[in-house]
């Protein structure tokens, strides 16, 4: 088959769909990846022998009024409020390709498109052309099924949201007890979400049409982790919901500029070692920071922090410390490091000295940590984050930090407790390391990649013509 894959323009959703490119084309199959050409330079790396197999197009995005000129990611936005004008870029070069593309004669014309939530023009325009679409969730089964069928996120329907209130209910339709559900301070931010923006539609909009006129539905997930979340999506939805797994990047990545700080980790007691990252959406404040890092000093433990400087501008060179507390590196010298710039993380969660992860809850990194075997410790951020904390919670492989309900704040202490507390519980081995043994599984995850790949293979051949 020849597969198009239009993954939205956030890191965490261009390397995923990078990493599928390559593991849709080792099943023999072509592949066209969208891209832009600072993305490609900064994310996308072809191995030589797959070359042949996966093409990536680069696509200029035009201007658009408030789009920084270089803004290609979401990454490159100073402020969150700009997002809508990224889509407003994305909406226009991207569709104006897939229609181009589409048009292509005899075998460059694509079997399939496969499609992140923001392309929800892409359904119709392949359908045009007679090409059948897949939406690609890269979150997981319990997020799109709290948020509901196709009608309810366009504000339609029994299940339509019109109150922050009603994204912290479980929904009825879901058969058992759970506590997936956002807490206050969430869904006050998760209801912009459903609020058209400057881009014409809303956010929950985007993924109700990309899931209502996609022919599959593919969930970045395993059916031993989500079978209960799968088939609520099942009854939701009404089409084939099928787990593609989870497919982490491998650890064998360039680790250039951190030799030092694996040769520290080297020296760690096995399975001691916090690793904390948050994620490149995220954009953490000052004061968020300091919480942190007093959190991280306060917990005694060893620690690796992937840095990334605050989103208030208290990161100018030589004014102040750039969102660390006054000292703090000199007081955690030799117990702690902070990486600032990229960090090799695939390669430090696999290393056998780190034992726990502090993280933002996103849905990537999840399957990073789980796939390494590392308790998880969660303080999410964002958007899905709430959700993927309740689950791991749930299922007892992670530790959410103690927050306000209402404003969401957090102290020191609860960061240094949640820590210690999941250090503690991971000396014993537990169901993590379990877990690991399936979510690590590659030959596991690209059996489920191939049973999708098996049902878009089989519906082409039963549509053609």
């Amino acid at each position: 088959m020849h597969v198009v894959l239009l993954p939205w323009l956030a890191f965490g959703h261009i390397l995923p769909f990078t990493e599928l490119a390559k593991r849709i084309a080792r099943q023999g199959h072509r592949v066209t990846l969208f891209s832009t050409p600072r993305n490609t330079r900064r994310l996308i790396r072809i191995p030589p022998e797959l070359a042949g197999q996966i093409r990536v197009v680069d696509i200029a995005l035009p201007r658009v009024e408030r789009l920084p000129e270089d803004a290609e990611a979401s990454i490159d936005l100073p402020s969150d409020d700009l997002r809508p004008y990224l889509r407003v870029a994305y909406d226009a070069a991207f569709a104006d390709n897939l229609s181009a593309i589409l048009q292509e004669p005899g075998p460059e014309r694509p079997d399939w498109v496969v499609i992140d939530y923001a392309a929800y023009w892409a359904p119709a325009a392949a359908a045009r052309h007679g090409v059948p679409c897949a939406f690609l969730s890269l979150f997981g089964a319990a997020t799109l099924s709290f948020y509901g069928p196709p009608e309810g996120l366009m504000g339609r329907g029994k299940y339509a949201r019109t109150k922050p209130e009603d994204l912290t209910v479980v929904p009825d339709y879901v058969p058992f007890p759970t506590t997936v559900a956002h807490r206050v301070f969430e869904a006050r931010e998760l209801f912009n979400g459903l609020v058209p923006d400057d881009s014409g539609v809303s956010e929950g909009h985007r993924f109700a049409v990309s899931i209502g006129e996609s022919q599959v539905v593919g969930i970045r997930s395993r059916p031993e982790f989500e079978s209960e979340w799968l088939q609520v999506l099942d009854k939701l939805y009404q089409k084939p919901v099928i787990p593609v797994g989870l497919f982490p990047p491998p650890p064998t990545q360039d680790i250039a500029g951190h030799e030092a700080t694996l040769r520290w980790l080297d020296r760690q007691a096995r399975g001691s070692v916090v690793y904390a990252a948050f994620g490149s959406e995220a954009k953490l404040t000052s004061a968020q920071l300091q919480t942190i890092a007093l959190g991280l000093e306060a917990s005694g433990l060893p620690f690796i922090w992937a840095f990334r400087p605050p989103a208030d501008g208290d990161a100018e060179p030589g004014q102040g410390t750039g969102g660390l507390p006054e000292g703090f590196e000199e007081r955690v010298n030799g117990r702690g490091l902070v990486c600032r710039g990229w960090v090799p993380q695939p390669r430090l969660l696999a290393h056998e000295s780190v034992g726990g992860f502090l993280t933002h809850a996103g849905w990537n990194s999840i399957s990073e940590g789980l796939s390494r075997g590392v308790r998880m410790v969660l303080l999410p951020l964002m958007f899905d984050q709430g959700l993927n904390a309740r689950l791991l919670v749930e299922k007892k492989i992670g530790i959410e930090v103690e927050r306000d309900e209402d404003d969401g704040t957090f102290a020191p202490k609860d960061i240094a407790d949640a820590l210690r507390t999941a250090m503690a519980e991971n000396q014993g081995g537990t169901r993590v390391k379990e877990l690991a043994e399936v979510f690590g599984n590659d030959e596991a995850n690209d059996q489920c990649l191939r049973d999708f790949l098996r049902y878009l293979s089989e519906y082409s051949r039963q549509h053609q013509g």
